[in-house]
């Protein structure tokens, strides 16, 4: 299933993100919440002067914006190339909206950068 034909979740289920998102990016939060229900998205990471990697992301769905989320990511099906990360929820749905207007600019679906610094515990 892609991006485009993702439905949006319910009022009650967006209710519970409203406090963690502002602005404009509340518009794209329904469709970030049925994204992040799935627990996975596939995509490619853009290499500057070199072709696109491409990866699984994977995570556990978590009830709460409080709760934990892992992310797993593996970069072109390669187990030495992957990676965890775990945030409260609230903060991945954050990175899944970015991740879903980078999509909507850009035609590819990839995280940003900031979620990869995060990644790989660049600002630690």
């Amino acid at each position: 299933m892609s991006i485009e034909q993702l439905q949006p979740a319910t009022q009650q289920q967006a209710s519970v993100y409203l406090p963690y998102i502002q602005g404009n990016r509340r518009n794209i939060l329904p469709h970030a919440i049925s994204l992040y229900q799935k627990g996975v998205v596939e995509g490619h990471r853009k290499i500057e002067a070199g072709e696109n990697i491409p990866f699984v992301a994977s995570w556990n769905v978590a009830t709460l914006p409080s709760d934990l989320t892992r992310c797993r990511m593996q970069f072109d099906g390669e187990a030495d190339l992957s990676y965890e990360v775990m945030m409260a929820s609230f903060e991945f749905m954050t990175f899944l909206i970015e991740l879903m207007e980078n999509h909507k600019r850009y035609r590819v679906i990839d995280f940003s950068q900031a979620f990869y610094r995060k990644m790989l515990r660049l600002d630690e």
